[in-house]
C-alpha cells in the first residue's frame, strides 16, 4: 500500500470525523475530535500498521478557547509513512481517553503530559507524576506559570539547597542577571 492509499483508505473510513488535512515535508496531520481518538487511534494501528507512537505532545494556547492542543506523532514501519492526529481539548474538559492500551509507549508520554501541563488521560493505568514530586500542585508547562516559579514545600530528600535555575546553552544566556530575567521568555524581542 502507498502512502496516498494509506491516507485515502484512513479518508473513507472516517469522512467527515476528518475535520483538517495539512501536508507539510512529506508528512500529514489529520485534525480530529477529542471523541473520535481511540477510534481512529486502533484503526490506524490495525488497519494501516501504524505501529510506532513516536511522541505525544501537547500545546498551551493561553487565552483562547480550546486552549490546549494535543497531537500523536505515528510512525508506520512497513509503509515507512508519517501521520499526525492532532486534536484540541478544553481546559474545562481537561481530560482524554487514554491509547496506552494500543501503543503502550503512550503510557509515560501521558504521565509527561498530566505531570507538566495536568491533562488527564481516562482510563490510564498508572496517572501519576513523572517529573515532579507526589504533591506538587502546579503544572510548570503552563504558558500561565510564572518564570520565577511558585513558592511549594519541597521535600527535603529533593535538595538540600537552593537549587539554581541554570540549563544549557538553549535555555539562558550569560549575563550577570538573575536566573528568571536570562530565560528567552522574559527577554523583549530584539528589533
Amino acid at each position: 500500500m502507498t502512502r496516498d492509499e494509506l491516507f485515502d483508505s484512513l479518508g473513507r473510513a472516517f469522512g467527515d470525523k476528518l475535520q483538517h488535512t495539512t501536508e507539510f515535508r512529506g508528512e500529514t496531520t489529520r485534525m480530529i475530535a477529542a471523541s473520535d481518538l481511540r477510534d481512529i487511534a486502533k484503526y490506524c494501528r490495525d488497519e494501516l500498521s501504524f505501529d510506532y507512537l513516536l511522541d505525544i505532545t501537547s500545546i498551551d494556547n493561553f487565552g483562547e478557547e480550546p486552549r490546549f492542543e494535543i497531537v500523536y506523532h505515528l510512525y508506520s514501519m512497513l509503509h515507512a509513512a508519517h501521520l499526525r492526529l492532532k486534536l484540541k481539548l478544553s481546559e474545562e474538559i481537561g481530560a482524554l481517553d487514554t491509547v496506552s492500551d494500543i501503543w503502550p509507549t503512550a503510557n509515560w508520554h501521558e504521565r509527561e503530559i498530566y505531570d507538566m501541563m495536568g491533562i488527564k488521560f481516562n482510563g490510564h493505568p498508572d496517572l501519576r507524576r513523572i517529573l515532579m514530586w507526589d504533591g506538587y500542585p502546579y503544572f510548570p508547562l503552563r504558558k500561565d506559570f510564572p518564570l520565577a516559579g511558585l513558592p511549594s514545600e519541597m521535600p527535603d530528600v529533593a535538595f538540600t539547597k537552593v537549587t539554581p535555575l541554570e540549563g544549557g546553552p538553549f535555555v539562558t544566556v550569560p549575563s550577570t542577571a538573575g536566573s528568571k530575567d536570562r530565560e528567552p521568555r522574559a527577554r523583549p524581542p530584539e528589533l
